[in-house]
């Protein structure tokens, strides 16, 4: 195999810029929403993120410099590796709030549900290309690609993870559309979509049912269930236009705000830096994920195309639903918001997903030989 020169030459930089730009704006909001922390722990939030975010340049690195026609061709072994990690949580997983979703590796937690939404992309990616389908796929030949999915949502349901499953469901059936199916596929599948969502309910714990009831009326229990969202909504309105400053929002400094490292860090940045603040972050995010879908149009071959897509639409749904979850429009169900949210899994995956998407662009100039 031979690189063109234009390889270098085009470079893929905008990608990078954007994501370690957003990154940037992470460390300085959790900076803030774990300011009080500073000075009573040996290690605060804002430093781990800092040694994630190398961990996870250096796995960018490796993830663009590997031909991503390397990660297809064992993209069912990248997957049954990953579905192992899960089954591996029931063994070994740490228990936090009643969840056992991370295994310790050196003292470092790693949740292995962030890895799968990786994987899954590749793995239905290497299906795709080698099952193409011209009229659209049939129910029976979305048989296995289904199967890809539903197998690591129940292991994640059972940890319990409802949130995480759902972001799968809705990464594949956004994948499917894209590829294309049949009329009567779709109409099927909406149709059985429909017939199970009340059995949907009948499986749910309790928890997750009081935080759809809270979603449809957070008054039903202000100090209980619909404590976070309402305080969630305090700081995001109190930030107003141009927001009260870095370091001056008082639902986070004075810790109103639950999760505020995690699920709910967007509170804290809207609240510091306003409803300006908050559309910045968002062109920011808009921006990004319109250039995966560039790269991903002019990729060479159709797995270049899954993978920027993949990784695009995944980018999209996390930030759709962790912003609606914080504005009070959409359920709480713990998905992070990309590259801001605490946490070294998300990161690390998200990070390794750009490796990817810079790769597919990069590979645009590599001749086969």
């Amino acid at each position: 195999m031979k690189i063109d020169r234009r390889v270098v030459l085009n470079f893929e930089w905008v990608l990078p810029i954007f994501v370690l730009s957003i990154c940037a704006i992470g460390l300085v909001n959790l900076y803030s929403a774990g300011h009080n922390l500073h000075n009573s722990i040996i290690n605060p939030p804002y430093m781990k993120q800092i040694y994630w975010i190398m961990l996870g340049t250096g796995l960018m690195i490796l993830a663009f410099s590997v031909d991503y026609h390397v990660f297809v061709r064992y993209g069912y072994l990248i997957y049954g590796f990953s579905i192992l990690l899960l089954l591996a949580v029931f063994l070994y997983g740490h228990i936090t709030n009643g969840s056992q979703r991370w295994l310790v590796v050196l003292g470092f937690s790693f949740q292995p549900s962030e890895l799968v939404k990786l994987t899954m992309i590749i793995a239905l990616t290497k299906f795709i290309d080698e099952h193409k389908a011209q009229d659209g796929y049939t129910l029976g030949s979305l048989l296995i690609p289904f199967c890809i999915v539903l197998i690591p949502s129940l292991l994640i349901l059972k940890q319990p993870d409802l949130g995480t499953a759902l972001f799968l469901m809705i990464l594949f059936f956004s994948i499917v559309l894209f590829v294309g199916v049949r009329k009567q596929t779709l109409a099927v599948l909406a149709g059985t979509g429909i017939f199970l969502l009340p059995l949907l309910w009948i499986f749910m714990k309790d928890y997750q049912k009081e935080r759809l009831l809270t979603f449809l009326n957070p008054e039903l229990d202000p100090l209980g269930s619909g404590y976070h969202i309402i305080q969630s909504m305090i700081a995001v309105g109190s930030g107003g236009i141009t927001g009260k400053g870095f370091l001056k929002g008082t639902q986070s400094q004075l810790k109103f705000l639950p999760e505020q490292q995690t699920d709910f860090v967007f509170s804290v940045f809207a609240e510091e830096w306003g409803f300006l603040g908050g559309m910045i972050l968002i062109v920011l995010f808009i921006a990004l994920i319109l250039w995966g879908f560039r790269i991903g149009r002019r990729a060479r071959d159709l797995p270049g195309l899954l993978i920027a897509y993949g990784a695009s639409i995944s980018i999209f749904w996390a930030m759709f639903i962790n912003i609606g979850m914080v504005l009070g429009l959409l359920p709480v169900v713990g998905i992070p918001l990309p590259f801001l949210s605490y946490g070294g899994s998300s990161l690390v995956v998200l990070m390794i997903s750009a490796g990817l998407m810079m790769n597919v662009s990069m590979r645009r100039f590599v001749l086969q030989s």
